[in-house]
């Protein structure tokens, strides 16, 4: 087990390198809803799955032309305040409040789509009540 563990957090290790390296002229925005590659992380943190470790993560905030406040998202049901129900193409999803992380965009392959506005608006009251208080 430990030996798998080593593995992939190699593999994970020349993904970052080269996601290091990368130039892009991607464009993203607040709403966006992207594949990004999360990677290997610790304990209870969200990764990434698959050979480019990715996961979904809503742009929840640009902060500059190269960064944003990313939000991940599941598709495994959640409940309790640490969790918002959105729907994505017909789809529920629950975005996880408890795993924002700040990201590059040299982590994000593939735009998914956009959150719809009223999705959003609750995503950002429920962001706002878990962080506020």
């Amino acid at each position: 087990m430990i030996a798998d563990y080593i593995k992939t957090l190699q593999d994970w290790c020349k993904l970052k390198s080269v996601l290091w390296r990368k130039e892009t002229k991607i464009i993203f925005k607040q709403g966006d809803i992207w594949w990004c590659s999360l990677g290997i992380n610790l304990g209870e943190e969200m990764f990434g799955k698959g050979e480019k470790f990715r996961r979904p993560v809503l742009v929840f905030r640009k902060l500059t032309g190269n960064s944003f406040l990313g939000l991940p998202i599941t598709k495994q049901e959640k409940r309790g305040s640490w969790y918002v129900e959105i729907t994505i193409h017909k789809e529920k999803r629950w975005i996880m409040l408890n795993q924002a992380r700040i990201l590059d965009k040299k982590r994000l392959t593939n735009r998914i789509g956009e959150l719809d506005g009223v999705d959003f608006k609750k995503v950002k009251e429920e962001f706002l009540k878990f962080y506020g208080s």
